[in-house]
């Protein structure tokens, strides 16, 4: 069978490799290619485009992009046209994938969603789109399949992603604080600060100043920024340097999140997938958010969430505390960060943490999914011959 996969994000990459892998475990004769990273191509798709350049985020820098954006849409459908897959598998990036799966639809092509729109949050309309266009829809956050029940459509829950990729890691990687302090010149036993400041330049320049900011008030800890791979190592050295944070001794890993999650006694987390891998880690994390202006007034009153972060959203409670926009400063970060040290707090969020672990489903998720769409796809192909 053929698969064309589309992951636009980090986050999409991350998931979408554990489902390419598993894919070529339940059909060995699987032919991929598509659009991701690294990590999708070090698995075996072949990567037709890195989501480099494709990740766009906000508002207004979509709308800033909106030529770039239907430049890589008419690429895109001509790389799927050219190689005629048994089935386009979507990963997360709605903004993009859904245009995609409404052109596959009419094409003719199985279209299968995973990790699917949050259209519960927001343009609740594009449901309707979804049950129409998707021949096999995935969610990977337990509450999403009542809700698409809800409208009529039928929606997969297998767990999520990140069950499989944090257990793979923990299985290969034991946690060595001793020897990660010895890499990266830190004490081994003074408490260690984790930055996730984001994978886009957008929101790491927006986010990491202030996080530098809060580390220049606890002199007492160590911080440790985690430079998201998909940049380079000279971006980071330069805003680092630009800041004169070298100096003040704030350390940075390029490529090394999960690595320094193990390890992390707190974490300072730009709202995202990040969020949830701090609570697979145990990590206890305040959750940060500064967006374009523009672009956050217009989704404050386009959204519909309590929450940002997907540990609230999952466990339907303020379990972390979110400081967003003009809260997201260096004197109320500052103090979150010194409550997530104090006894109480550290055990209240390990006890919510242990129980949305348990909403997430066990290991295998990825094997559950891709078996899922072999079945679907192998049925559909030999109806189609049949015709």
């Amino acid at each position: 069978m053929k698969y064309y996969l589309i992951a636009g994000e980090a986050s999409g990459d991350l998931h979408g490799a554990q489902l390419v892998r598993a894919l070529r475990q339940m059909d060995p004769e699987a032919v991929l290619r598509g659009w991701g990273g690294d990590l999708m191509a070090a698995q075996g798709m072949q990567l037709d485009v890195h989501y480099r350049h494709t990740a766009f985020m906000g508002f207004v820098e979509v709308v800033r992009n909106l030529p770039a954006i239907f430049r890589l849409m008419k690429r895109c459908k001509r790389d799927v046209s050219r190689f005629q897959p048994h089935a386009l598998i979507l990963i997360d990036y709605p903004g993009f994938n859904l245009r995609m799966a409404q052109w596959a639809h009419a094409q003719g092509i199985k279209v299968c969603y995973y990790i699917s729109p949050q259209v519960w949050a927001w343009k609740e309309s594009r449901v309707h789109t979804i049950g129409s266009v998707v021949d096999r829809l995935y969610v990977i956050l337990p509450f999403e399949a009542d809700f698409y029940a809800r409208h009529g459509i039928q929606a997969h829950y297998f767990g999520h992603p990140i069950v499989d990729e944090v257990h793979e890691f923990r299985m290969q990687h034991p946690p060595d604080r001793v020897a990660f302090a010895e890499r990266h010149g830190l004490n081994p036993q003074r408490p260690i600060v984790a930055l996730l400041p984001g994978s886009r330049k957008q929101e790491i320049e927006r986010s990491l100043q202030v996080m530098l900011g809060v580390a220049n008030r606890h002199a007492d800890k160590q911080f440790v920024v985690a430079a998201a791979p998909s940049l380079p190592p000279s971006y980071f050295a330069s805003l680092l340097q630009g800041a004169g944070q070298v100096q003040h001794g704030v350390k940075w890993v390029h490529g090394q999140t999960w690595p320094l999650l193990s390890v992390a006694d707190a974490a300072l987390v730009t709202s995202g997938t990040a969020t949830l891998e701090a609570a697979m880690f145990g990590v206890p994390q305040v959750v940060c958010y500064r967006g374009n202006w523009l672009s956050y007034y217009i989704a404050r009153r386009l959204v519909k969430v309590p929450y940002i972060s997907l540990v609230n959203l999952i466990m339907d409670e303020p379990l972390v505390e979110e400081l967003i926009q003009s809260d997201f400063n260096e004197r109320r970060t500052s103090a979150a960060l010194k409550a997530l040290f104090v006894p109480e707090r550290r055990s209240a969020l390990s006890a919510g943490y242990e129980a949305l672990r348990q909403k997430l489903g066990q290991v295998g998720v990825s094997v559950r999914v891709a078996r899922d769409i072999v079945k679907h796809c192998t049925c559909n192909a030999r109806e189609d011959a049949l015709r």
